[in-house]
């Protein structure tokens, strides 16, 4: 198994995260929410993520990048649910709905049942 993010992997296209935010499906599971959108993208990338905190609910740039490292770490140790059973592109953007601050745990129990119910989502369409 693979536990690295390299860089091919972060999302980090404006077009891309807008259209995900215009055209995306969402599953969640509070308080992480998935917004996903099947998509071509570079031969080397099966899966690109990136995670949002907003700033309405974390003012402090410290905690939002807390959460985020949070999220990230989460995503790194989990993504073999998604990768090994899905097949071409997708772009993945978590947000973080929770208005206080996350333990590791929270955020990993969420980030699980999240990939989990999108795995799940995936597998209905074939």
């Amino acid at each position: 198994m693979d536990f690295s993010y390299p860089k091919n992997e972060k999302l980090k296209s404006r077009k891309l995260i807008d259209l995900l935010f215009a055209e995306g499906r969402s599953v969640s599971k509070y308080p992480v929410k998935l917004i996903y959108l099947k998509t071509v993208l570079p031969k080397d990338a099966k899966i690109q993520a990136g995670v949002a905190v907003p700033k309405r609910n974390f003012k402090s740039a410290v905690k939002r990048n807390r959460i985020k490292r949070l999220l990230r770490e989460a995503y790194r140790l989990n993504k073999h649910q998604v990768f090994n059973n899905s097949d071409g592109g997708f772009a993945f953007l978590f947000l973080y709905l929770g208005k206080e601050m996350p333990s590791y745990p929270e955020v990993e129990n969420a980030m699980i049942k999240v990939l989990a119910r999108f795995s799940d989502r995936v597998d209905k369409k074939k």
